[in-house]
């Protein structure tokens, strides 16, 4: 991946005579951060936008191992300015070439204790929000330091609503900010009337996870860190950002801001990663696998993965990842796993495996080199350890292995992105989401798509065919839309379904009772990329509704979801390319369908100055390919 720099304006220094306070605003204007130092020789700082002050003044700083403070009894040395007018292509997104436009002040402060800590903090300021981070700095005697917590406070106006989830696959609940007694996961979007805010963190690596607590000052909330990080100095810690929207939606189309606060892309060559549709093969049998890769070639997927149980009972420390041991709890088997991967490779469709992460903590350095020689081709690091400094490192450590050996990964259960995946895009997704496997109902998902979506890529194991997708969820065009909505370069679309030719097999994980059908509506999913190169939040509302569009060559597809209400959308299609025809092939919810599926399929010819209206009924949903004719 290369980077296309737009301009990039030098540093300018300035040795300011100790000032008191030092300001920055964002490149169009709207966003100004202060930053002071008060009478009593503490920092703060406050956020304002459009004349309005969001965030009141608010503390950064650290409590050490020995009881003083990063933060307190301090002076401003110098300080620095920087302008950035840049952009960078990804290897995949959601996006073709991401904007990456800042205004940046570096702050150098000093303790006027006999301590005499030096130490900077950087303050980062896009139109899409407010960023900044800090550097201990080395000292004569210190070459390390034990941070015991963080003070860094987030202070507003009132106890303003939050849509809050206590871990990153638990509900969603809409609280009061002082009402937060557990910590909370990030971002955590804060509903200020009629602007959005969301507070989280990027570029976590080493780092121990901050979440975030009530904080004793009225109407504010705390960074809270997992554990008490140790570091060697001189060390950055991760940035604390400040989204900051008149929508929901516009908050969710600046998604790629954490991944614009990460270095950029390590890897070399990354001809080998390559974004796809998957299937969950859930028999663990050569058979079954056989059946999911000819099922995927003739629905245009491009992965089948074998799940937990191919080297044994996952739980179990004894189990080896190095052989394919099936776990008879799950599958009699029999699994001849190399033919299945010679297979694929010979229809084109690559093998994807799991493995716990008690295998993965023992195994890591032989079970890579090992899986690449079989010619798999990505590997799903299941129920890793995260949250400490310890296994926050090890967890990126691992995806850099990964990439030493050619090998995607997907992080699932409670790993949520920082934007690490910029610098190593060999991970291409994880879950940290209450995802399909959990049944979540529509109303569910539609906040999930304005919270955690806005943290990057999410693995929502979607499945089609399930009892649960109409039994507990929003039934089958629900699904449909999803494929589009909740952004994945690894997008699951069939995670409990196993294909019709393998109906007769025996074994199955929990929950796979579902068979497919094979039904019209399935070239949707054929026809639709997991990856864009443009994205558009056409309305939404948390909770309640969203539509979201987005662009792949000359196509579009689209996507619309309700929750508990049904929703009138006019659909204004100027989004689509002037001047051009195209097809829209539209699938809707039709109780009178004599499909199983009760899915509707119709086409109009449209341009873009046309609109579309649809009354969708509560908890369906709506999806549209536009094909360029």
């Amino acid at each position: 991946m290369k980077n296309l720099v737009v301009a990039l304006l030098p540093l300018l220094l300035f040795a300011c005579g100790n000032p008191k306070s030092v300001s920055v605003q964002s490149p169009d204007g709207k966003i100004k951060v202060d930053f002071w130092i008060d009478e009593i020789s503490d920092n703060h700082y406050s956020v304002n936008y459009e004349g309005e002050t969001i965030v009141l003044p608010s503390f950064i700083g650290y409590q050490l191992e020995d009881g003083s403070k990063i933060g307190t009894n301090v002076e401003i040395v110098s300080f620095s300015e920087m302008e950035v007018n840049q952009s960078w292509k990804p290897v995949y997104g959601e996006l073709a070439e991401v904007p990456d436009v800042y205004n940046q002040t570096t702050i150098r402060l000093k303790e006027t204790t006999e301590q005499s800590r030096e130490f900077e903090i950087a303050l980062r300021v896009y139109n899409e929000g407010v960023a900044f981070n800090t550097t201990f700095l080395s000292g004569e005697n210190e070459e390390q330091l034990t941070i015991q917590k963080e003070l860094t406070e987030f202070t507003f106006n009132e106890d303003y609503d939050c849509w809050v989830s206590d871990r990153a696959q638990s509900e969603y609940r809409k609280v009061p900010i002082s009402s937060l007694e557990e910590p909370a996961e990030r971002p955590l979007v804060v509903e200020t009337g009629n602007k959005y805010l969301a507070v989280g963190e990027a570029k976590l690596i080493d780092f121990s996870r901050m979440k975030l607590l009530a904080g004793e000052k009225q109407n504010s909330l705390i960074a809270a860190l997992e554990d008490s990080p140790e570091v060697e100095l001189p060390y950055t810690t991760p940035w604390r950002t400040i989204m900051i929207g008149n929508t929901p939606g516009e908050l969710l189309e600046n998604n790629y801001f954490d991944q614009n606060l990460n270095d950029l892309c390590a890897i070399e060559d990354v001809s080998w990663i390559k974004p796809g549709k998957v299937i969950r093969e859930v028999t663990l049998t050569t058979r079954g696998g056989i059946a999911c890769v000819d099922f995927a070639v003739e629905n245009g997927l491009q992965y089948v993965e074998y799940d937990a149980g191919w080297y044994g009972l996952e739980y179990d420390d004894a189990s080896d990842a190095t052989t394919i041991t099936v776990d008879p709890k799950r599958s009699p088997g029999p699994l001849d796993l190399q033919k299945v991967i010679d297979y694929g490779k010979s229809k084109g469709i690559g093998i994807i495996v799991y493995v716990n992460r008690r295998a993965l903590e023992k195994q890591l350095d032989e079970i890579l080199p090992l899986y690449k020689s079989w010619g798999i081709k990505g590997v799903k690091y299941g129920f890793v350890q995260v949250g400490s400094q310890e296994w926050t490192s090890w967890l990126h450590e691992a995806v850099k292995k990964a990439a030493d050996n050619q090998l995607m990964v997907d992080i699932h259960d409670e790993y949520r992105p920082t934007g690490f995946s910029r610098t190593y895009p060999n991970l291409m997704t994880q879950e940290g989401i209450r995802g399909d496997e959990e049944s979540p109902s529509n109303e569910h998902t539609l906040i999930t798509l304005f919270t955690r979506m806005l943290a990057g890529a999410a693995d929502n194991t979607i499945c089609y065919y399930a009892p649960r997708v109409t039994e507990k969820m929003g039934g089958h065009v629900s699904q449909l839309a999803k494929g589009v909505m909740m952004y994945s370069p690894w997008q699951f679309l069939f995670w409990y379904d196993r294909p019709p030719n393998s109906s007769d097999v025996i074994g199955g994980v929990p929950g796979a009772k579902g068979y497919i059908e094979v039904t019209p509506e399935l070239e949707f999913f054929k026809e639709m990329p997991t990856v864009w190169v443009d994205t558009k939040v056409l309305e939404g509302k948390i909770s309640e509704y969203a539509t979201i569009a987005r662009k792949t060559g000359d196509d579009w597809f689209l996507g619309s979801l309700t929750g508990e209400n049904s929703h009138s959308l006019n659909l204004d299609l100027s989004f689509l390319n002037a001047g051009q025809n195209y097809e829209a092939t539209i699938y809707s919810y039709d109780p009178e369908s004599g499909s199983t599926t009760k899915v509707k399929i119709e086409s109009k010819e449209v341009k873009a100055d046309s609109s579309l209206q649809f009354e969708i009924v509560a908890n369906s949903g709506l999806a549209i390919h536009f094909k360029r004719k």
